[in-house]
């Protein structure tokens, strides 16, 4: 066995098919790279793919940041409202300084929300005195009363609808405040800092504006017009007096007043920004902590109906509970 195993591997037919083998093998070895490629160029070229989709996503990140910017400063025109404004003249019968004001501090600037707000105002007392009357008179509404009672019920419907985008921008301006009041000092941290660190006021509130936008997306917009505002105007007085009236908050007025003077005096910018800080965190803590001191009295009525008559129960219920059982027993 072991002589023709010894024969078989010294069979020169035999070596010449393993040296073929071999060949074969690293033929192919050595071939087979060269036809897959450069793997540096593979990697380089996956790489430059990966980067032009990085790319892509910013881009389309930075411009769905710019749509979002464009449509909270600017909304679509409407045409059919303005033109319906503009015949019956509301604008004349029915926009004072006070109005101009209030839709600035809701956040509404420009022509177009002021027609869309006149619009409603002449539109719903119809649609609400036209709802009431299809309720009270179609649908036998009130039954019960007559019929002066129920006329004078539309008219109530009418006024409500005339006063109801008044209310609503009222809310709207007083939810807006709120938000400016609570991040105004942590706006006014962040640009004091950007001012020490060297930075130029607009430079301050472009950054300012990125920084805290997380915390309200109002005062985010607010400095973003305002650095357009000190880009653009002649005076920079002027963007800054347009602040604070869009505001409609003292303490962004304070702010305002010590950066005109910062302008017209050459004062240092930082030391009043840094006085107003400590300012508005104050007052900030003041708010809150009246609102603390007003709670007690707020519980007083729920703890009289629903914590008390729980308590009383707790405790009598074992004490009657037993007194009731060695009666009967």
């Amino acid at each position: 066995m072991t002589d023709q195993v010894v024969n078989s591997l010294i069979d020169p037919s035999f070596l010449i098919a393993m040296l073929v083998a071999i060949a074969v093998f690293a033929t192919v070895f050595t071939v087979l790279p060269a036809l897959s490629g450069d793997p540096m160029k593979a990697r380089m070229k996956a790489v430059a793919i990966e980067r032009d989709e990085l790319r892509a996503k910013q881009r389309a990140r930075l411009a769905a940041e710019s749509d979002r910017r464009r449509k909270g400063l600017r909304e679509e025109e409407s045409v059919g409202m303005r033109s319906i404004v503009d015949k019956l003249d509301l604008r004349r019968a029915l926009v004072d300084e006070g109005t101009l004001n209030k839709l600035k501090t809701a956040g509404f600037r420009g022509q177009n929300p002021l027609t869309k707000f006149l619009f409603f105002r002449l539109v719903l007392p119809f649609v609400g005195f036209a709802l009431a009357v299809a309720y009270l008179f179609v649908l036998g509404g009130l039954p019960e009363q007559s019929s002066f009672v129920k006329l004078l019920v539309c008219i109530f419907a009418a006024y409500a609808g005339f006063y109801a985008p008044i209310l609503y921008v009222t809310n709207r301006a007083t939810k807006r405040k709120k938000s400016i009041q609570l991040a105004w000092p942590d706006a006014l941290d962040l640009l004091l800092i950007c001012v020490e660190s060297g930075m130029s006021v607009e430079a301050a509130f472009r950054k300012v504006s990125e920084e805290i936008g997380s915390q309200s997306a109002e005062l985010a917009e607010e400095f973003v017009l305002t650095n357009a505002e000190l880009s653009f105007l002649q005076e920079r007085k002027a963007a800054y007096e347009n602040l604070a009236s869009r505001t409609g908050l003292e303490t962004v007025k304070s702010v305002t007043q010590a950066l005109i003077q910062a302008e017209r005096y050459g004062t240092p910018v930082a030391t009043a920004l840094r006085v107003l800080a400590d300012e508005s965190r104050e007052m900030r803590m003041n708010e809150a902590e009246k609102k603390a001191a007003a709670l007690p009295p707020k519980l007083t009525v729920p703890m009289i109906l629903f914590f008390l008559p729980v308590l009383f129960a707790v405790i009598l219920g074992p004490a009657i509970m037993q007194a009731l059982a060695l009666k009967n027993g």
